[in-house]
């Protein structure tokens, strides 16, 4: 399940990269960031539903809940430290990056993750 958790987050990240880059140039610019977040969160959470049901699809699902636990720990640990390591890599700081989810888009982006981590668990087949 480490593999398909560290595939499942390429999957997204790679969708969260292309949206996050229409978001921050046509979006952002007309409606703030905030309400771009807010456009922008249903596709990415329809995305990541599809993507971890087709990664659970492909790989011997044992239907064992800590199985799909691993799986959306294993994506959410790597989004964070890959978002951190890539708002580091532009400028931010550390504690920079931290403080944006105390923003209501950073909290709104929180609470979207933790769902993103959740997906596998939710998508658990049993038997």
């Amino acid at each position: 399940m480490f593999r398909a958790g560290l595939t499942y987050f390429a999957v997204v990240f790679a969708f969260g990269i292309a949206l996050g880059v229409l978001r921050n140039t046509l979006l952002v610019p007309r409606l703030g960031v905030t309400t771009s977040v807010i456009l922008e969160l249903p596709v990415m959470l329809l995305l990541s539903w599809l993507a971890c049901g087709a990664i659970l699809r492909r790989i011997a699902n044992s239907g064992r809940i800590r199985d799909h636990v691993v799986m959306g720990a294993v994506a959410l640990a790597f989004l964070w430290l890959s978002e951190a390591l890539l708002a580091i890599t532009l400028g931010a700081s550390a504690g920079g990056f931290f403080a944006g989810f105390a923003t209501p888009a950073g909290a709104l982006g929180a609470v979207a993750q933790i769902a993103f981590a959740a997906f596998p668990l939710l998508r658990r087949r049993t038997g």
